[in-house]
Formats: C-alpha cells, sequence, structure tokens
C-alpha cells in the first residue's frame, strides 16, 4: 500500500513532537526534552512538582520544586532566584549539548546552569526523586554519583535527606538563606550556616552579625534546641563529621507520614513548619523564640515591639523607606525622616534647630560610643554639637551616644529592668507639639480665617457628634440585649475599671489579665485577647457560646467588650490566682496539703468532662496548664481560657508550641501534625497531675548545686513499677504528709494520660471514676517518650 507524502509529514511531526516536548507528569526530563509552559514534571510518590512558579502577585516566573500535594503552593527550592523570566510559555528548561541543565529565558539566553562537565550530553537526565533533591545523572554509568544535586545548592529550605553542612574536599560551607520577601526568592539578609569548629549552626544578618546559636550536638540534639527531643519521636537526627566535612541531616521514622521542613524564613527565624490540613501550615517552633530577638528585623530607624502586628514600625519623626517592601514583610530598608536635620544651619533660632524626643524602656542597641560626662544636660549637648550623633542615652552617669543609622531598636514593655531610655534626634517640625513663631503681621487675615473656619468644623462636628452618639447608644441598647446575658462592655469602660490596665494578673497564650473593679465595687479579671483570627460576627457568635458554658469548675465569663481590633473579655476574678503561682513559687507561704491538691486534680478533671462530654458542641481546650486553672477565695478548682483556641485560630499554634526550655504539656500529636481531639486535653492534664506531685515543673532544670534532676513523670514511673516509697517522690515541703494510697493513685492517673497513643489514654470521666475510687486503675504500659526525656 502506498503512504502519502502528507501522512508521512504528519506522522513525523507527531513523533518529534512527543521526542521534544516533556509529557506531563512525568518526574524526569531527558537529552531532547524541555519543560516550559504549565509543564511540571512529578516525582514517582507525587509529593513534589518542578516547574515554573510566580509568587504570589509578581509578574515575574521562577523554576522552583514545590509540594504537589499541598493546597498552597509551597516552594521548597528554587533555581533562578535572582533571574526571574517574565514569559514562561517562552522560556524553557532543558538538557545542554554540554549535558547541563540549563535554563532559558525568552531571547533563548541561558540565564541559570548546573555548571558541570559531562562526557556525554545524550546519556544525561534531570530526575526529581522522591524527597524532594533534584539530581543530574549519568544513564551510561547509573553506578557514580550525581553530577549534580539541587540538595547541594539549597536556598531557603532543608529537606528530609538534606546533609546540610561544610565539604573538606571542596572547602565550601553550604549556606541556606531567606527569600528577600514573600513575593521575592532572591537571597534576604538572614541565613544560616554550620560552624565547624564548634559543631553547632548559627544564623546571621547580612552575612557578618550573628545573633543566634543552636548550642552545640550532644550526641542526639542541638543544646538550645531542647524541643529536637520531642521531634525525636518522628525524626531521626544525625550530625556527621569525618574525613569529608561535617554535615546535619535528618529523616522521617518509618511511622510519620506528615510534611514538614526547616527553612530559613524572611521574619529572620529558623522554623519548622507542619501541614495540618484543612487549616494549613503550622510553625511548630522557631529561632529565635522571640521575633525581635532577630537582629536589625526593621531595619535602620525601625522599632520591634514583640506584642503588636506587625512586629515593625517607624521611630516617631520617620516613614517606611519602602512601603511596597514593608507589605511584602521585607522591613530591611528600614524607615527614613520625614525632614532632614538642621545641624549645619546656623542662623535657626532655637525653636527650629534639632530636639530630642525621649522614647522610654528600650533595648538600647549595641553601636554606642561611651564618655564621661558631668550630667544629662552635658550628654545632650554632646550629641547636638556633633552633626553625626543621632541619639544618646544618659543612665546611671554614663553617657552613651550614637552615629548614624539605629539598628536592632526594640520596645520593651513598660517596667522592664532592661528598658532605658533613648533619645532620637530630631527636626524641630517633626518633634510633638512643635510650635512655630508667626512672624509677619501680614498673617492675621490667614488666621482669621482659619478661626472662623475652624468653628464652622467644630459646629459641624458638634452636629455630627450628636447624631453619632445617638446612633452608639441604640446599637449599645441592642448590643445589651445579647443572649447569655453577657454584659457588653465599651473599651473605655474597662480601661477606667482595670486604672489603664495597670495591675497585671498573668498571661499566657492567649492575652494578658488584669485586675479590674466595675462601678459596683465588684471585682473582676479583664482579659486583653491577642491575635483574634475571627471577624467581629463570629466573634460574637463565639462569645455567645462561650457565654452559655456554666460549671462549677470552670471560670464564668461575665461580659466583653469588642471595638475594633481591641477584644477583651471579663471573668469572675479569682482570689487565690492560678495554680502556678503556688505549685512553682517556693517563696509562696501557702503551701497547698495533699488534700488540696487531690481537690484541684479532681475538680479540674470534673471541668474538662463538661467541656468534652456535656456541651452541645465538644470544646477542646488545647491549653491546660497550671496558669490556667485557677483558684476561688474556697481553692476550689476552675479551668480557665475554654473555647478561646477556636477565638485565635492557628495563630495560638506558634504559642502552643513554643516550649522555652520546659518540658510542656503538649501531646506527641501536636508536633506530628495529626488531628487534635479531646485525648490532647488528657495528655496535658496527666503532666498537670505529676506537677501537683512533685510541685516543680516536668522539666530537667538544674537545681541550686548545678545538678540535674531526673525528669520527674519517668521518676514516679520507675518508684510505682518497683514498688518503692512513694513518699519520697512527694514535693518536700509537704513532709510526706499525704494518704499514699491516693498519691499512687494520681501517679498511675498520670501515667495513663500521658500515653504516646491517644487511643490508650482514658477519656476524663475515667478520670474522674478513678480519682475517686469507683474504677480501679490498673498499671499502664510505660510510654515511649518516657525514655527519650529521660536520656542526659
Amino acid at each position: 500500500m502506498k503512504t502519502s507524502p502528507r501522512f508521512m509529514q504528519v506522522l513525523l511531526f507527531v513523533c518529534l513532537f512527543l521526542e521534544i516536548n516533556l509529557s506531563q507528569g512525568a518526574d524526569t526530563i531527558s537529552a531532547n526534552q524541555s519543560l516550559s509552559g504549565d509543564e511540571t514534571i512529578v516525582s514517582e510518590d507525587g509529593v513534589f512538582a518542578l516547574g515554573f512558579f510566580k509568587p504570589g502577585k509578581s509578574p515575574k516566573y521562577y523554576i522552583g520544586i514545590w509540594y504537589k500535594k499541598v493546597t498552597v503552593q509551597t516552594v521548597v527550592w528554587v533555581a533562578n532566584r535572582e533571574t526571574p523570566v517574565l514569559d514562561r510559555f517562552s522560556s524553557e528548561l532543558k538538557i545542554s549539548n554540554g549535558g547541563n541543565l540549563v535554563l532559558l529565558d525568552e531571547s533563548k539566553t541561558t540565564i541559570w546552569s548546573t555548571n558541570v562537565k559531562s562526557n556525554s550530553s545524550a546519556s544525561v537526565e534531570a530526575l526529581l526523586l522522591s524527597n524532594g533533591n533534584l539530581v543530574l545523572k549519568d544513564r551510561s554509568n547509573l553506578s557514580s554519583e550525581p553530577l549534580w544535586e539541587s540538595f547541594h545548592h539549597v536556598t531557603d529550605t532543608l529537606l528530609p535527606g538534606c546533609k546540610f553542612g561544610y565539604n573538606k574536599k571542596t572547602k565550601r560551607n553550604q549556606v541556606a538563606t531567606s527569600w528577600k520577601n514573600i513575593e521575592d526568592p532572591a537571597p534576604g539578609i538572614f541565613s544560616i550556616e554550620l560552624v565547624p569548629s564548634e559543631n553547632s549552626f548559627r544564623i546571621q544578618w547580612n552575612r557578618s552579625k550573628s545573633y543566634w546559636t543552636s548550642g552545640t550536638w550532644d550526641e542526639r540534639i542541638f543544646n538550645s534546641v531542647p524541643e529536637m527531643r520531642i521531634d525525636d519521636y518522628f525524626y531521626n537526627f544525625s550530625y556527621i563529621w569525618n574525613d569529608e566535612g561535617s554535615y546535619f541531616v535528618y529523616f522521617f521514622k518509618n511511622t510519620t507520614k506528615n510534611v514538614s521542613r526547616l527553612m530559613m524564613d524572611v521574619s529572620g527565624q529558623l522554623q519548622r513548619p507542619l501541614w495540618v490540613p484543612p487549616e494549613g501550615w503550622n510553625v511548630i517552633w522557631s529561632f529565635p523564640r522571640q521575633q525581635c530577638q532577630v537582629y536589625a528585623l526593621c531595619g535602620p530607624y525601625g522599632i520591634c515591639t514583640e506584642k503588636s502586628l506587625p512586629f515593625c514600625s517607624c521611630l516617631k519623626g520617620f516613614k517606611p523607606k519602602s512601603l511596597s517592601d514593608w507589605d511584602l514583610k521585607d522591613y530591611s530598608g528600614g524607615c527614613i525622616r520625614k525632614t532632614e536635620l538642621q545641624c549645619e544651619n546656623y542662623y535657626l533660632s532655637n525653636s527650629e534647630k534639632d530636639r530630642f524626643l525621649e522614647l522610654p524602656s528600650m533595648l538600647l542597641p549595641k553601636s554606642d560610643q561611651s564618655m564621661q560626662v558631668e550630667s544629662v544636660t552635658a550628654c545632650e549637648l554632646t550629641c547636638l554639637n556633633n552633626c553625626s550623633c543621632t541619639a544618646y542615652a544618659y543612665d546611671n552617669n554614663a553617657c552613651s551616644i550614637w552615629k548614624g543609622d539605629l539598628l536592632d531598636l526594640q520596645q520593651l514593655k513598660a517596667g522592664d529592668n532592661n528598658g532605658r531610655t533613648l533619645n532620637i534626634r530630631l527636626a524641630s517640625s517633626d518633634y510633638p507639639n512643635s510650635k512655630r513663631l508667626i512672624r509677619s503681621a501680614s498673617n492675621k487675615a490667614l488666621i482669621i480665617g482659619v478661626v472662623v473656619g475652624s468653628s464652622v468644623v467644630v459646629l459641624l462636628g458638634l452636629i455630627l457628634f450628636s447624631v453619632i452618639r445617638q446612633r452608639n447608644k441604640e446599637i449599645r441598647r441592642r448590643q445589651k440585649a445579647v443572649q447569655n446575658s453577657l454584659t457588653v462592655f465599651t473599651y473605655k469602660e474597662l480601661q477606667n475599671a482595670t486604672k489603664n490596665f495597670s495591675e497585671k494578673l498573668g498571661g499566657g497564650g492567649f492575652g494578658s489579665v488584669f485586675k479590674g473593679t466595675l462601678p459596683h465595687s465588684s471585682m473582676v479579671a479583664v482579659k486583653k485577647l491577642e491575635s483574634v483570627g475571627q471577624g467581629e460576627k463570629q466573634f460574637r457568635a463565639e462569645i455567645s457560646t462561650i457565654g452559655t458554658i456554666q460549671h462549677v469548675n470552670l471560670v464564668r465569663l461575665r461580659g466583653f467588650s469588642s471595638e475594633g481590633t481591641k477584644k477583651l473579655l471579663v471573668y469572675d476574678y479569682m482570689q487565690n490566682g492560678s495554680l502556678a503561682s503556688h505549685l512553682f513559687h517556693e517563696k509562696n507561704p501557702k503551701v497547698l496539703d495533699w488534700k488540696a491538691r487531690y481537690q484541684i486534680a479532681l475538680g479540674t478533671a470534673k471541668g474538662l468532662v463538661y467541656l468534652h462530654e456535656m456541651c452541645r458542641n465538644c470544646i477542646i481546650h488545647c491549653d491546660i496548664k497550671p496558669e490556667n486553672i485557677l483558684l476561688d477565695a474556697e481553692f476550689c478548682p476552675k479551668v480557665a481560657d475554654f473555647g478561646l483556641a477556636k477565638l485565635v485560630g492557628r495563630e495560638f499554634s506558634r504559642v502552643l508550641t513554643t516550649m522555652r526550655g520546659t518540658r510542656g504539656y503538649l501531646a506527641p500529636e501536636w508536633i506530628g501534625g495529626l488531628a487534635i481531639t479531646p485525648k490532647a486535653d488528657v495528655y496535658s492534664y496527666g503532666m498537670v497531675l505529676f506537677e501537683l506531685v512533685s510541685g516543680k515543673r516536668n522539666s530537667k532544670q538544674s537545681d541550686s548545686e548545678g545538678k540535674v534532676p531526673k525528669y520527674f513523670p519517668s521518676l514516679a514511673t520507675s518508684v510505682v513499677v518497683e514498688g518503692g516509697d512513694v513518699l519520697s517522690i512527694l514535693e518536700p515541703r509537704l513532709e510526706g504528709d499525704a494518704d499514699v494510697q491516693e498519691l499512687e493513685n494520681a501517679c498511675k492517673v498520670a501515667w495513663w494520660c500521658i500515653q504516646d497513643e491517644e487511643a490508650h489514654r482514658p477519656p476524663m470521666s475515667q478520670v474522674v471514676q478513678m480519682l475517686e475510687g469507683t474504677l480501679e486503675v490498673d498499671l499502664p504500659p510505660i510510654p515511649r517518650t518516657l525514655y527519650f526525656f529521660d536520656e542526659n
């Protein structure tokens, strides 16, 4: 049969098309293939994808690797960080004639390459592995090492299996660098790298200033990262040093199926995010722990405040150098003056010369120059007479001045002992309440015009104020009818009740609590909520639900205030404070006897039973700890802060999972990214129960003699298992005065509560039965986590 030339042309075109273009979803780019447009390659297990992407609203495209199954595109590696393309359809990623993986832009110019030497381009291919590593291999020699791999050229992320450290052969120290901002993957100013001589990692600002170190490796973790002891339950960590070099690597254990990574974030923190569907990425821990401990986060003349969002703001008299950068969380440009200084203008009057603005409670920058002067006035004049001097401080008869840009400014809380007064130099016109003299009588007409115009404005303002006031009265009248009889307060009312929030009772993950007195002399506790993740309608709905919850072992919500971002809750005042204040403050003269402790344990358990099993919708507390167990005048326990986890949302996870060097109360499923159930509260309750016995935190902190005691839950477990004297583990202040049967029972119940598998933990209703003695308590299996914590 004769074949037509037309058919042969079509067949040839199809063959060429199939040979040259990449099939969607393959894991390999071979010779004579290319990737462009929306084409991707996907790892064999479907976890990672590689292709063109654009971050956020940026019009620029990059070649990167991201999680295929995560609904929020999360990029873990970028090839052309500093050389983006604008047209992904005209650009292509391919194997070059020289055997390199190269990226060609719209004009077919090579803008990125693996830059390796290969004998034959025909046998070279790029393969995306299941661990997210992109490797360049020679198929003619499969037993050889990869020619190139992305794990040797990390950007901001360390994936499991990536060996990160120092190579003695190449004399190359790997560096993971943050993105410039959330829409620009170009190298930012924050980086992390290995310090081989110290067997530790350090984070640097601008590759010049170190502001955090991991501490040295102690055969299992870095000693300044205690959270790794919990992570050890899910990961295998290794630090290896040999003739080839030094490096750190970690792997998921076989039972782990979560999505997690280590990354150098644009915030300047080393973070371990965990994907928790459907909420999203949950930061398990971050270092430095405090955002404002990141050096120069807010740039020149930017000020970092830990309790504000965003963390960065400009000093008075300054404005952001680039608002667009700040919107993208890139504060490195800092702030610039609104008005230039007038130092060198010698013809100005005194009222027009530069002035100094006092900034109290500041953590002073380190780059100061100290000098001996006689007084604060002399210190000010020294700075004023030097045009390069931008600030001064006078403290303890010592004068410090700063020249040039001010970096690493931090605003501390009022009353913080580390706070000092910094005096910042401003142009007179930027000084608050600055007044200029009117020098000419010709301005009288202007003044009269201003007065008349102001009078009209004031009159209109009064009319508008009257209308708004009447409308607000009606709104408040309707708000007073909120279901459950919750009182709706104004912010001003609670500000007056707390004397401008002057007497702080405590604070935690949800916010700070202040003592207040209502007009009818009723004592209340007012909580300032932080990082509320709900809109106004949803907030009031949740508060309404919380207001319906009434139980003898739960703190009663009396009312609330919601004005914009200012959200406050009003609770009954608890005369005896928190359980933590009685357990952990040795100077507290009120030592809780064993009978009181056992009743507190029982009452707390009953409160949790009500939340878990008796409310219309199950309420998981998520933050059971001694600070959230309050005691009334009769030392009856009241669980506080229930229902707030839903109000604050996933932002609360950052607080929950920051252990700050102590053992914490988190169940393993928090770290493993599993669904959170009431059994997470059961685990936390078990940890509190151990602390009721010992009177100390469940940690291995050194005592006054520098000795590190055995991890208490492990100690209590070994005593009970071996049939030892249980009174020996009782808090010494109780002098052995306790019911032995109750004490042993409490230890067994706590032991059951902290089981690794949530299915093995009893519900709180069974905990109540065990504490009341109506349900026999057998010896439970020893949790694996106790072995981890008990290691030195």
